[in-house]
């Protein structure tokens, strides 16, 4: 199974971003979401940004990710 998790855009440096992954920081190319910002919500797969997202939807796949884990013990 593949997921996708959502991060937070720190820093741009062309197609290359640092995201902040609830505290640990990664390097991501953003070049599929080429209107991405810093302090963008971003979901990333693979070391792709693949979609922007609002903070409301970050969250809200955060907590469906907590949920599923609670949920496997």
């Amino acid at each position: 199974m593949c997921l996708a998790y959502p991060g937070k855009i720190e820093k741009i440096e062309g197609d290359q971003a640092v995201a902040d992954f609830d505290g640990m920081k990664k390097t991501v190319n953003i070049s599929l979401v080429s209107d991405a910002e810093v302090g963008d919500h971003v979901i990333v797969h693979a070391g792709f940004a693949v979609q922007k997202l609002t903070k409301e939807d970050a969250w809200a796949v955060l907590e469906t990710y907590e949920a599923g884990r609670k949920f496997k013990k």
